[in-house]
């Protein structure tokens, strides 16, 4: 038998909101708990300093989507401080199997330079960085979200200015020559991945960045791996485990124009007047060419070139430009300046000069160096070796 209200009392489902205090206390617990969901999904994204949300797990009967590239538009301070918050995932990180190339020898061939110009472009001259550069390329070409061939993953979405999954392929960092060494080195280590060779640190990571950039897609993916200042990634769920990396590779590379400077298998499979077209962007002769252009100075076989840039142009073009100028100079040095007033003659300048200077490359052939450097307060670059020293 129910209990009785105390007389006087009016029954519980009868009182005013304001008398109930139940109702009043259920109230206060769902605020707080759509302000604390409000506080975790407003500071988790990109560049948040709140709590972050766990990354969901595409369904296993969809193909996640890929996402291009796109970054966070915040400082460099701000997306290390980020990234460090990213918890480090390592239960079921397991090495990928070995990878073996099938197609013929001409195919072949342009599948190593393809991934020899990732790995060399995107890691530098470094042997680490490019094993793990060339795993996540691996990893990549095996998995349904992505293309079937070495050259389409490495240069997927390098149509857009913007957005391409591997920034070398779009933003001009192809003008840029590096050394005949280092390009060797690159290939003899893109045939080492392609001959069944395995990077275990980075596991069955498909996506990476710098730590100092903040891509929107990384909140939806787990953090696997740190290597030196990048950060390597998987799918959560299915698609980030091995039954997922099932994918067949094709063995058929299609020539790609941007590689035809690089690559004379590259250059064989096009129209003559693109190959040509794209070597005359990258290696093609000086715009000037005889006597001695204004801003040049030759003593004894080296030669030093300094020029006022254009500062409308894009900073990739002053590598461009340095090498038509030096042409096939075995020695070279180009310096340029924005601000014309203070810009030298020649080599010698003085302080305010050498802090002005934009840009430099220098190219000595016997000694098997070449440099490319910017005046990164001036034009920011994602890789910091590439700055001047201050």
């Amino acid at each position: 038998m129910a209990s009785e209200a105390p007389r006087g009392a009016l029954p519980r489902e009868n009182l005013p909101l304001w008398r109930d205090w139940q109702a009043w206390l259920f109230v206060l617990l769902a605020i707080v708990a759509i302000v604390a969901v409000l506080h975790a999904s407003g500071q988790g994204g990109p560049g948040g300093r709140g709590v972050r949300i766990a990354p969901v797990a595409p369904p296993a009967s969809i193909v996640p989507e890929v996402l291009p590239m796109e970054l966070a538009p915040i400082t460099e301070d701000d997306a290390r401080a980020a990234n460090a918050k990213i918890p480090l995932v390592t239960t079921g990180v397991v090495a990928a199997r070995p990878f073996i190339y099938g197609g013929d020898a001409d195919n072949r061939g342009r599948a190593r330079d393809c991934l020899a110009a990732a790995m060399l472009y995107e890691a530098g001259d470094d042997s680490g960085g490019q094993r793990a550069v060339g795993q996540v390329i691996i990893n990549r070409v095996r998995h349904p979200a992505f293309p079937k061939s070495i050259c389409a993953v490495v240069f997927q979405g390098s149509e857009r200015t913007t957005g391409c999954q591997f920034t070398f392929t779009c933003d001009g960092a192809l003008s840029r020559r590096y050394s005949e060494a280092a390009w060797t080195r690159a290939q003899v280590n893109a045939e080492i991945v392609l001959a069944g060779g395995v990077d275990p640190r980075v596991g069955l990571a498909t996506h990476y960045h710098t730590d100092w950039v903040r891509p929107y897609w990384s909140d939806s993916l787990e953090k696997i791996a740190i290597v030196d200042t990048h950060l390597f990634f998987r799918w959560p769920g299915y698609w980030g485990t091995p039954g997922a990396f099932r994918g067949a590779v094709a063995g058929v590379e299609t020539p790609v124009a941007k590689m035809a400077a690089l690559s004379p298998l590259h250059m064989a499979g096009l129209p003559d007047e693109l190959a040509a077209e794209e070597v005359d962007a990258v290696v093609g002769e000086p715009r000037i060419t005889g006597g001695a252009i204004p801003g040049q100075v030759v003593s004894g076989g080296r030669e030093t070139i300094t020029v006022t840039l254009d500062r409308k142009a894009t900073p990739e073009s002053f590598v461009t430009l340095a090498l038509r100028l030096c042409g096939t100079r075995e020695y070279c040095k180009f310096m340029g300046w924005t601000n014309p007033v203070l810009k030298p003659e020649g080599e010698a300048m003085n302080d305010m000069q050498r802090a002005a200077m934009t840009f430099s490359y220098l190219r000595d052939d016997k000694a098997g160096f070449e440099k490319a450097l910017w005046n990164c307060s001036e034009y920011k670059r994602d890789d910091l070796r590439q700055c001047m020293k201050r």
